[in-house]
């Protein structure tokens, strides 16, 4: 009986701490949650079924790993929030796989994507001739954006983030970080550093999000 509440007690405490790991990371949906986050919680829920499973282990020394996981997921996401490289390199870059109506292989080559893969994204989409895909993106989530023909102007995709130029989205749309700057300069914007957010609208509008300065 003993053993079992101890058991039990376990669960519990391993349940609110997991509980507590996804509201650290913040509110997504499932096909948001990025690379780190499938790993931390993998690491976790296996040291978890440890902890509950073997009860001659202490249970401080049983969430030691697991506040050390908390700890490098939140320096992580914060590193992510404020380094747009570093987000590069921990949660990758969306990939262009289609454009305007043909497959780009050595994309899909670098990502591991066969024709298989993006044939049944297409379907689940309604889409069944690549000649009707404008672009298609492959997010760093794993879903394949797709945007067809026909449409006034058929998405919008950031020219900057976070104060980093976004190359292959202006190249992708025909644009320059040349005429780039003239449009910023001609909006009172000299630096890219200074804009937060940048990209068109649906309207073929640019929309500017300027950074907000830390004033403390």
């Amino acid at each position: 009986m003993e053993a079992i509440l101890i058991a039990l007690l376990r669960t519990a405490i391993v349940f609110f701490m997991i509980l507590f790991f996804f509201r650290l990371t913040g509110k997504k949906d499932i096909g948001e949650i990025s690379v780190l986050d499938i790993v931390v919680t993998l690491l976790i829920v296996d040291i978890a079924v440890i902890m509950i499973e073997d009860t001659n282990i202490p249970i401080l020394k049983g969430l030691a790993p697991v506040l050390l996981l908390f700890a490098i997921q939140y320096t992580f996401s914060r590193l992510s929030l404020k380094n747009q490289k570093f987000r590069d390199i921990v949660d990758g870059r969306p990939v262009l796989i289609i454009r305007e109506g043909e497959l780009q292989q050595e994309n899909m080559k670098k990502q591991s994507y066969n024709l298989d893969d993006v044939l049944l994204q297409l379907r689940t989409k309604d889409i069944f001739d690549i000649r009707e895909v404008e672009y298609a993106l492959l997010e760093t989530s794993g879903a394949l954006s797709v945007y067809k023909k026909g449409d006034q102007y058929p998405f919008s995709l950031p020219f900057i983030l976070d104060g980093m130029v976004q190359e292959e989205h202006l190249s992708i749309l025909g644009k320059s970080s040349d005429w780039l700057k003239k449009e910023l300069e001609a909006r009172g914007y000299s630096n890219f550093e200074d804009v937060f957010y940048c990209g068109f609208t649906k309207e073929k509008y640019l929309y500017i999000a300027p950074r907000i300065t830390d004033q403390s």
